[in-house]
């Protein structure tokens, strides 16, 4: 059927289709229907969100001939730095210069960081370390990339507008163009991940306001190669209720080193295996599954609520568990601070 098609095009169409996005594109990187002003794409690494706004602008700017006037003639072009906007939005593999035909293929003024089409339609460069320079210049249509990276107050502003419409994909949706070393590093980085949640499924992850731990923070100290543990041990603040209503019970494994000078001393947290409306029997049978699981020397847990019965609770399933008690003193900020401040 392909190639009935392909047959059945004059010469001049079969130049042309390479240059037909909409022909080639994913449903997620096509403008949605409808009357809206602004379009955000949230997308997995790699998912086409580039390609999808150089095409969008190409629309806006070309006209029925290469010379002819589009309905956009000034236009933004918003990145983290100007040299992102040149290196990736502009000369990049799916930037505008890549994806225009060759008799409509802007060019790039450096000295004045600007994209210039035949027909006289001009794309600026702006940085978002800059915004005050967008102010004053009048632009017909802007295109925007990374916001999420930059921030995310501004972001959930602009999808709580009524004239906003959005499109998600994750990085699977565009496997097809997307090399396989490519695809399994990036599975390998952030797969499992809370992160990942973004960097793969286009979902937007914020922290809660005030948070102690942000998602940055915890980034950075990613680690991995582990080191050589002087212990292991599964840390539980347990839940003391049970059902739908109970709280999460938290459950994490971690491993010490505390050998050597004191400035060298360090914990990794190995994995968080926390529950919710678990029982206090299902949030005790959880934790001492971690512990077998990374071959954890002890159990820690707050009983500042419960009592005497976390003890119970985990002596009921394993009688040798090897268990301490720890009652905080000093509320989570108190005690978070020496690795917060």
């Amino acid at each position: 059927m392909a190639e009935s098609f392909l047959e059945g095009l004059s010469e001049n169409a079969l130049l042309a289709l390479p240059w037909l996005f909409d022909f080639w594109a994913l449903d997620h990187q096509l403008p949605p229907d409808g009357d809206w002003r602004t379009w955000v794409i949230l997308g997995g690494r790699g998912a086409g969100k580039t390609r999808a706004g150089a095409e969008w602008l190409r629309a806006q700017v070309e006209g029925a001939r290469p010379t002819d006037p589009g309905a956009a003639r000034r236009v933004a072009l918003v990145g983290e730095t100007h040299e992102q906007v040149r290196e990736v939005m502009v000369m990049g593999e799916s930037g505008l210069i890549a994806c225009s035909p060759p008799d409509r293929r802007p060019k790039w003024e450096a000295t004045r960081r600007r994209l210039v089409w035949p027909n006289g339609a001009v794309a600026q460069a702006f940085s978002a370390h800059e915004p005050e320079t967008l102010r004053g210049p009048q632009f017909d249509a802007a295109w925007v990339d990374e916001l999420a990276k930059r921030d995310v107050r501004v972001l959930k502003d602009i999808l709580a507008a009524p004239s906003t419409v959005l499109t998600q994909a994750p990085t699977e949706a565009n496997r097809a163009w997307l090399a396989a070393s490519f695809l399994s590093e990036v599975r390998g980085k952030y797969g499992g991940t809370r992160l990942g949640r973004q960097e793969l499924d286009g979902v937007l992850v914020e922290d809660t306001e005030g948070s102690l731990w942000t998602t940055p923070m915890l980034e950075r100290a990613r680690v991995t190669t582990l080191p050589a543990f002087s212990r292991v041990v599964v840390g539980v603040d347990p839940a003391v209720t049970g059902g739908r209503a109970a709280d999460a019970c938290g459950i994490v494994v971690v491993g010490a080193v505390t050998e050597g000078p004191v400035s060298d001393w360090h914990a990794v947290v190995l994995e968080d295996a926390s529950v919710e409306g678990a029982s206090p029997a299902a949030w005790a049978q959880a934790a001492l599954d971690a512990m077998a699981r990374h071959g954890a020397e002890r159990l820690v847990a707050e009983v500042n609520q419960g009592g005497d019965l976390v003890a119970a609770v985990l002596r009921q399933i394993d009688p040798l568990v090897p268990f301490r008690a720890v009652r905080a003193a000093r509320g989570k900020v108190a005690r978070a601070e020496p690795f917060t401040s």
